[in-house]
């Protein structure tokens, strides 16, 4: 829901915490971190597209897990130099890392459910070899 502005959409935080489902605290987390930058009216916050397209890259970094320095890099490369292709190649960089990460951590994972399924398999035996199951 964009506010009233004269030439283009403006947002309150409220309106930006509620679009994207987070608090308050988190766009002011951002804010102070630098990603955000909007403008003052007073005590009130009035954020533009850039800063709603910005807290959008940046959440959905964070969801796929890159930490705020990466983030930042790939926002900061559309920014500047060497603009949309680097920032893509970077991402694509990026984005291959953290698959080989997820990829080790489902392995992991699969190892450790064989695993308990192999203890779980000698308890329940143990527990017949006894009298108790």
């Amino acid at each position: 829901m964009p506010g009233a502005g004269r030439d283009a959409p403006t947002w309150t935080i409220t309106q930006l915490a509620e679009e994207y489902d987070v608090t308050l605290r988190t766009i002011r987390f951002y804010e102070d971190k630098g990603f955000l930058a909007p403008e003052r009216r007073g005590s009130q916050r009035i954020f533009h597209a850039r800063d709603r397209v910005r807290l959008g890259l940046v959440l959905r970094g964070r969801r796929l897990g890159f930490s705020l320095r990466e983030i930042e890099t790939i926002i900061g490369m559309y920014d500047a130099e060497p603009g949309e292709q680097g920032q893509l190649r970077y991402l694509l960089e990026q984005i291959g890392s953290r698959r080989q990460e997820l990829e080790q951590r489902r392995r992991d994972i699969d190892t450790t459910l064989e695993e308990l399924a192999e203890v779980e398999r000698r308890c329940q035996e143990d527990l017949e070899r006894l009298g108790a199951g």
